[in-house]
């Protein structure tokens, strides 16, 4: 059992990039199809799919490599089960000058920092990419 469920998602892709693999899978969630989602529409990710594995569900991410080199260069969990991050729209932060992005769980679901501060909106800071 995983205590953290999001820490344990961005772990195993940080740790696939690491060793240059070509995809990883990770136990489906909803949780975890939106934050696959998103790095997708980021171009952090090729794309995502969703396998029916024994005893329950998968996602098949596919990393994205540009010359070799990983599109997705670090992954940080900032909100934890020990310690929740919660922001209001003024302090959403922008990671590395604009060229990273922040993940915020808001009451409309999950979504970009910059689009959360567009909508209005604050919530739970869950993780940094870039």
């Amino acid at each position: 059992m995983v205590t953290d469920p999001i820490a344990d998602m961005l772990t195993r892709i940080r740790n696939a990039v690491m060793v240059r693999h070509d995809s990883v899978l990770i136990p489906a969630s909803k949780t975890k199809l939106s934050i696959a989602k998103i790095l997708k529409d980021e171009g952090f990710i090729t794309d995502y799919a969703v396998l029916r594995g024994e005893p329950q569900r998968v996602i098949k991410i596919i990393l994205k490599y540009i010359d070799n080199q990983p599109a997705l260069l670090g992954l940080e969990r900032v909100s934890k089960p020990g310690l929740r991050i919660y922001v209001h729209r003024r302090e959403i932060p922008r990671v590395y000058g604009g060229l990273g992005v922040a993940l915020l769980s808001t009451p409309k679901g999950i979504m970009l920092g910059k689009d959360a501060w567009r909508q209005n909106l604050g919530g739970e800071l869950l993780c940094y990419v870039w």
